[in-house]
């Protein structure tokens, strides 16, 4: 557990307040308010060749010199462009490698993401996605945190809030200025991980929204986040997986990426049942906490038990914490973990 995080309930968190070991007394009083956004423009439909030889009322002449009124052939039909990624394409891996910072808007101890005025830490993700790509293309990521834990059980006794729209819309508007991917990211207390995903389905029925789930803080009946470490069976992945294969199908997406963190083995139940699906991308955040050391420790202990190459890999940095012990690793050392990762988170 990480520093008794899992054992006390901890105060709410301020500006310059607790870090996320502490997290779970954040509350969404901070939300920003922003305007809704409307799904981008569709690309202009293709327009017909203006030289095209059949035209209505045209006239040709037969080889014997007798004229012949032609008719006119029928009108092409205009193809809708598929939606694409933000840079791009309809695949993501191996084409991408992507890069992010995780948050919610208002508090510190919640990650880089809601630290600031929200256009300028875009633009950091971007120079940090690019420090990442290399042989790759980059694709910087905003992981919002959608759904957040709480201390304390709320009306409905699930132990979380969920964020305004208005806040995602937000996210989203900015994702799309700078061609950046948008994460909802799932911290579902008692609540269920698929009743929560169907609860973004506008977000995630676009092409630039994927989901990330944190069974750390998914508990159940009669425990409370924070006083035990949450865990997922892999049963429910399956099911959110082909939920959103779903959405992929039903909206002619592009590959849809499905982010599951892990901190101890322990978190993800009978991980060897994952299965494919179609246009869905799973991806596992490492997201071991400390020194170099520790973290690839933690790295290579968790990889054991990952089915791959089924699934795509990730590694999260700690701004606060891990500095606290050490550095903090380098682009060059991360990047150095094997097997080749395809997702950077910092926090």
């Amino acid at each position: 557990m990480r520093d008794n995080a899992h054992t006390r309930e901890s105060p709410q968190p301020t500006r310059n307040g607790p870090t996320r070991r502490e997290l779970l007394g954040a509350a969404a009083s901070a939300l920003a308010l922003a305007a809704c956004s409307s799904p981008g423009s569709p690309e202009p439909l293709a327009q017909m060749d203006a030289s095209a030889p059949a035209r209505a009322g045209m006239r040709a002449s037969r080889p014997n010199g007798t004229p012949a009124t032609t008719t006119t052939g029928p009108t092409p039909t205009a193809t809708p462009t598929r939606p694409e990624l933000p840079r791009g394409g309809r695949t993501l891996f191996p084409t991408y490698r992507l890069a992010g910072f995780c948050g919610h808007p208002g508090s510190t101890a919640l990650g880089k993401l809601g630290i600031g005025d929200l256009e300028a830490r875009v633009s950091e993700i971007e120079q940090v996605a690019a420090k990442y790509a290399r042989d790759r293309a980059a694709l910087p990521v905003l992981e919002l945190i959608a759904t957040m834990v709480q201390s304390k059980p709320g009306q409905d006794g699930l132990y979380r809030l969920r964020t305004e729209s208005s806040v995602i819309d937000q996210h989203l508007e900015a994702a799309r200025r700078h061609h950046a991917y948008l994460l909802l990211n799932i911290q579902p207390g008692r609540a269920s991980f698929l009743d929560e995903v169907h609860a973004y389905e506008r977000w995630l029925s676009e092409p630039d929204v994927g989901v990330a789930l944190d069974p750390e803080w998914a508990v159940g009946p009669g425990q409370v986040p924070g006083q035990v470490f949450g865990r997922v069976d892999t049963s429910m992945l399956n099911a959110v997986g082909q939920y959103v294969a779903g959405l992929v199908s039903a909206h002619d997406l592009p590959e849809k990426v499905v982010v599951y963190h892990q901190l101890t083995p322990s978190i993800v139940r009978r991980e060897h049942d994952l299965k494919a699906f179609p246009g869905v991308a799973w991806l596992k955040s490492i997201d071991g906490i400390g020194v170099k050391a520790d973290k690839v420790e933690t790295w290579n202990r968790i990889l054991a038990t990952t089915p791959r190459p089924l699934v795509h890999l990730g590694f999260k940095l700690f701004y606060d914490e891990d500095s606290k012990q050490g550095p903090l690793m380098t682009p060059d050392e991360v990047l150095a973990l094997t097997p080749q990762l395809d997702y950077v988170m910092y926090e």
